[in-house]
């Protein structure tokens, strides 16, 4: 039947699950990994970055004792990123758009301390949340600048605007964001005008393995590189490992692992996760190569919560 009716939007991060699913699922029937269903893989390994946890940026004992925690960690993490809340010494959800002078020179200090903690060898990124104006964006990115970030995640409204080619003009620090943004559609003001250096979409959110695919020949288009954001479970982690494997213009991949209590890891009944120097494995077996622990995740299930298998 037709009709002249528009077609409802469809909820994508729905979507996403379920085409995840589908590709793990095809994999599972063709006896193929999921990179190879892609065309292949660019990659052996996958580079992924970590976060700044327990982390007193304005105290630099604090960041000291972080740097020694890191380092000896067995992953070999070289690029983390860092919270502007935590710099600002607030909780994340204090909503502080507009900064004051003086904020602005704390969070200058904040991140100095970071980097006078791990020296040159380890990356810091700053992390937003999308909570800046754009003056504020500004004068946050020329406060640190010297600090030589990674990259500025996530610092304005996630909506195209004006304010994001401000801010791309503003600083020789790389753009990046998108863990908000929806399929190629959302992305491409961004990309169009030169807004970002780097888009960041999230498997979850943006379209699945799929919508991602269509995301990343897009950037490609313009040799434009790509992060993936991903703050998710080990099925998002082998999602992005198999994602990130398979395409050219990869930048790096976010992943929770090597957090307090490896929970991500403890998902894993067997073929868990292998990092190196900051470098993934792309996980054996057919599908994603997941084999996920029933009884581990059934122990975090809601009152009530059926299991689904």
């Amino acid at each position: 039947m037709t009709s002249l009716m528009y077609n409802y939007v469809a909820h994508i991060p729905t979507c996403s699950g379920i085409d995840i699913a589908l590709w793990d699922l095809a994999g599972k029937l063709l006896q193929q990994p999921v990179y190879r269903l892609l065309g292949g893989r660019f990659r052996d390994t996958v580079p992924m970055y970590s976060h700044g946890e327990n982390l007193n940026m304005l105290d630099k004992a604090s960041c000291r004792a972080w740097a020694a925690r890191i380092r000896a960690r067995p992953e070999g993490f070289t690029v983390y990123k860092t919270n502007l809340h935590e710099a600002l010494g607030v909780p994340s959800s204090v909503f502080a758009p507009s900064l004051t002078s003086a904020q602005v020179r704390q969070v200058k200090t904040a991140y100095e301390n970071a980097r006078e903690a791990v020296g040159d060898d380890i990356d810091i990124a700053v992390h937003a949340h999308g909570e800046l104006d754009a003056p504020s964006a500004i004068q946050v990115a020329r406060a640190v600048e010297a600090m030589r970030p990674a990259w500025f995640e996530d610092p304005l409204n996630p909506v195209f605007h004006q304010g994001w080619l401000d801010l791309r003009r503003s600083t020789t620090i790389p753009i990046l964001t998108g863990e908000k943004l929806e399929m190629v559609r959302q992305f491409r003001p961004f990309l169009d005008s030169g807004a970002i250096d780097i888009p960041h979409p999230d498997l979850a959110f943006a379209g699945g393995i799929t919508g991602v695919k269509k995301i990343a020949d897009y950037a490609g288009l313009s040799r434009t590189p790509v992060a993936l954001h991903n703050v998710g479970s080990l099925v998002m982690t082998y999602a992005n490992a198999h994602f990130a494997a398979s395409i050219q213009n990869l930048f790096r991949v976010e992943s929770a692992l090597a957090h307090a209590g490896r929970y991500v890891e403890a998902m894993a009944a067997s073929n868990g996760p292998v990092v190196h120097q900051g470098e993934m494995q792309i996980p054996a077996g057919v599908g994603l190569g997941l084999d996920l622990s029933p009884d581990y995740l059934r122990k975090y299930l809601l009152p009530g919560e059926p299991f689904w298998t």
